[in-house]
């Protein structure tokens, strides 16, 4: 550990292995900052923190064995100070909701990492939150909305693989007519057209994945 408490210390968390080299360019050559250790995995990242104490967190969402938003309840839940920005690139404004309720201080879009990234860490370094415009845009578009129960978001997600109703009715061990409810609520809560409509909202907004 460093023994200069205006260096900002550093965890980043990516399954990437570019990715990470790429931010790890970036951190160090800044003289106010450095990355002091790496995880490719949720289960890793909570290792990693515990072992380091990092100033500020970069956490990916899609993760194996563990994604970002469970890594950061688990470091939270330990260590409710953590500060912890996500970066992703989902714009969905479900994802971001899950991530902000779990604790994460920034959302970051990796498209916008060598405009932006800096900048964040500082700023949340520093105890501020930081949402891009076009994620915040996101966010207002659907406030107030009716979300989706969790069942309706089983239902979903079996229609994006393809299933009839017959077939998720079987799955999900409920009659057929109980699923055609669900799926009319699904299409009335998202102003969906028709069920491949549905499917393509809950991608874009992150409520189902793929």
């Amino acid at each position: 550990m460093s023994s200069d408490s205006s260096i900002i210390r550093i965890l980043t968390v990516d399954d990437h292995a570019l990715l990470r080299k790429g931010i790890a360019a970036l951190v160090n050559a800044e003289p106010d900052m450095k990355l002091i250790a790496e995880a490719s995995t949720g289960m890793e990242a909570i290792k990693q923190f515990k072992q380091y104490r990092p100033d500020v967190t970069l956490m990916d969402l899609q993760m194996p064995d563990m994604g970002g938003i469970e890594a950061i309840i688990g470091i939270r839940n330990e260590f409710s100070d953590a500060r912890i920005i996500v970066l992703t690139t989902y714009a969905g404004d479900v994802q971001v909701v899950r991530a902000l309720e779990a604790g994460a201080r920034a959302y970051l879009l990796k498209a916008k990492v060598n405009r932006d990234l800096l900048e964040t860490i500082r700023a949340v370094h520093a105890g501020q939150k930081r949402i891009p415009p076009e994620v915040a845009a996101g966010l207002a578009e659907h406030t107030g909305e009716h979300e989706l129960s969790t069942r309706e978001i089983e239902v979903l997600r079996l229609i994006a693989t393809g299933n009839a109703n017959k077939e998720i009715a079987a799955q999900l061990s409920i009659g057929e007519d109980t699923v055609k409810r669900h799926v009319t609520n699904i299409l009335a809560k998202l102003r969906a057209n028709d069920r491949t409509h549905a499917v393509t909202i809950g991608l874009k907004r992150g409520i189902i994945e793929l």
